[in-house]
C-alpha cells in the first residue's frame, strides 16, 4: 500500500497522507485549519506571534473561499453546458459534465487540471486517485491514464480547467528557480496536490485574462509563467525540473517518450533506445516504468491502440485498416489487444463512444 503525501505547495506544510485509493477533498481548507493549529501549539514568538499566525491563516482561508466561489461563477459563465471549451489563451481549456462516466483509458499530455467542482477518478498503473475540488492533477509527460469524472449533475455540474504545460517555459525557469531539497521529486510523471493561494489566484487572473481578448497579447506570458514558476517551487517541481532539464535522467526519459510517440508504427528494439538516452538497458527500463508505470513495449502498445481508436471514430478506417495503419501485422492480434485495453472488440467499443459522444 502506497502513500502519498499531500501538501500545500504555498507553505510546504503536509496536509494529509493519502492511500492507493485516494480520496484528495477540501484539502486547501484541512490545511490552513492545520497551520491554526500547528501555530497554536507551538508557541513560537510568544502569544502574539501565534495569535498573528491564527489571523493570518484565517484570513487566507476567507480569502481563499472566496476567490473559489468567483472561479467557479466565472467557470459556469465560460462553460455554460456539457462540453470542453478552449479559450483565446493557448493550451487553457474550460470543461463541464452533467453527468458521471465509466472509467476510460487515454493519454493526458503535460497538463496541470484545476478541479473547482466536483470529482474526478484517475488511475496511472496500480495507484488510483479520488480527487475533487480544490485540488489538481498534474502531468509532466505524455501519461498513460485511465479517468473518468465520479460526480457530476445538472444541479450541480463538475466545473474544472485544463492548462497545457510549456517544456521550453520550464526549462527557462527550471534555471532561476532554486531545486527542491532532496526527496522532494515525485517517483512518477503525474501526481495530485493541494491548489495553494498563489496558484489559485493564477488561475483566476487567468481566466479572468480571457474575458478581456485585447489584453492577452500583453498578460498572457507573465501569467503562464507564474503558473509553471508555482508548479516548479511546488511539491511536484523536482520531476517537472528532472523532465525538463537536459542531462538528467528524467529528461532522458523525456525524450524516449518523444521518440515513442514519432514512431510508435516501427518495430522496438529497447536496447537501441536505450542507447539514445545513454543508459544502458536495465536502468533504462527501471527509470522509464517509475515514470510512466508502463514498460516501453506496453507504452507503445498504448499509443498504437489510443491512435487506432481516434482513427476509427473519425469514420476513415475500418477495423483491419486501423490495425495496419498503427503498426500491426495481424488484425487477430490487434483486436485482442484492443478488447484488453478498453473492454469491447474495436468496432462494439467505437460504435458504444460515438453512441456516448451524441447523446
Amino acid at each position: 500500500m502506497k502513500n502519498y503525501l499531500i501538501r500545500d505547495p504555498d507553505n510546504y506544510t503536509n496536509v494529509c497522507v493519502c492511500t492507493r485509493k485516494t480520496h484528495v477533498r477540501g484539502v486547501s481548507h484541512s490545511c490552513l485549519i492545520l497551520l491554526e493549529n500547528v501555530a497554536a501549539r507551538s508557541g513560537g514568538g510568544g502569544e502574539n506571534g501565534s495569535g498573528r499566525r491564527r489571523c493570518m491563516a484565517e484570513n487566507r482561508r476567507v480569502d481563499a473561499n472566496r476567490n473559489w466561489a468567483v472561479l467557479r461563477a466565472k467557470l459556469l459563465g465560460g462553460a455554460p453546458g456539457a462540453g470542453n471549451y478552449p479559450t483565446a489563451v493557448k493550451g487553457f481549456v474550460l470543461h463541464c459534465n452533467t453527468s458521471s462516466a465509466d472509467p476510460w483509458p487515454n493519454f493526458y499530455q503535460p497538463v496541470i487540471i484545476v478541479v473547482a467542482q466536483g470529482q474526478k477518478l484517475v488511475r496511472i498503473g496500480g495507484d488510483e486517485y479520488h480527487y475533487g475540488e480544490n485540488v489538481c492533477f498534474v502531468a509532466g509527460v505524455d501519461m498513460p491514464v485511465t479517468s473518468c469524472v465520479m460526480e457530476a449533475s445538472e444541479e450541480k455540474p463538475y466545473l474544472s480547467m485544463s492548462l497545457n504545460l510549456d517544456a521550453a517555459r520550464i526549462a527557462n525557469l527550471a534555471a532561476r528557480v532554486p531545486p527542491p531539497s532532496p526527496g522532494d521529486a515525485a517517483p512518477r510523471g503525474a501526481a495530485v496536490q493541494a491548489v495553494g493561494p498563489g496558484l489559485l489566484d493564477a488561475f483566476l487572473r487567468l481566466l479572468e485574462l480571457t474575458e478581456t481578448p485585447e489584453h492577452i497579447p500583453v498578460m498572457e506570458n507573465l501569467l503562464l509563467d507564474e503558473i509553471h514558476y508555482r508548479l516548479l517551487a511546488g511539491p511536484f517541481g523536482g520531476i517537472l525540473r528532472s523532465l525538463n532539464t537536459l542531462g538528467s535522467q528524467g529528461n532522458q526519459i523525456s525524450r524516449a517518450i518523444s521518440w515513442l510517440k514519432e514512431n510508435y508504427k516501427e518495430p522496438l528494439r529497447v536496447e537501441k533506445l536505450a542507447g539514445q538516452t545513454n543508459m544502458a538497458p536495465s536502468t533504462f527500463h527501471k527509470y522509464f516504468k517509475q515514470i510512466t508505470t508502463l514498460s516501453p513495449l506496453q507504452y507503445q502498445k498504448r499509443l498504437r491502440l489510443s491512435e487506432a481508436q481516434r482513427l476509427m471514430l473519425s469514420g476513415g478506417h475500418d477495423v483491419t485498416q486501423a490495425a495496419f495503419a498503427v503498426g500491426y501485422e495481424s488484425p487477430t492480434q490487434f483486436i485482442r489487444e484492443y478488447k484488453r485495453l478498453f473492454g469491447n472488440p474495436p468496432r462494439r467499443n467505437v460504435m458504444r463512444m460515438k453512441g456516448a459522444l451524441s447523446a
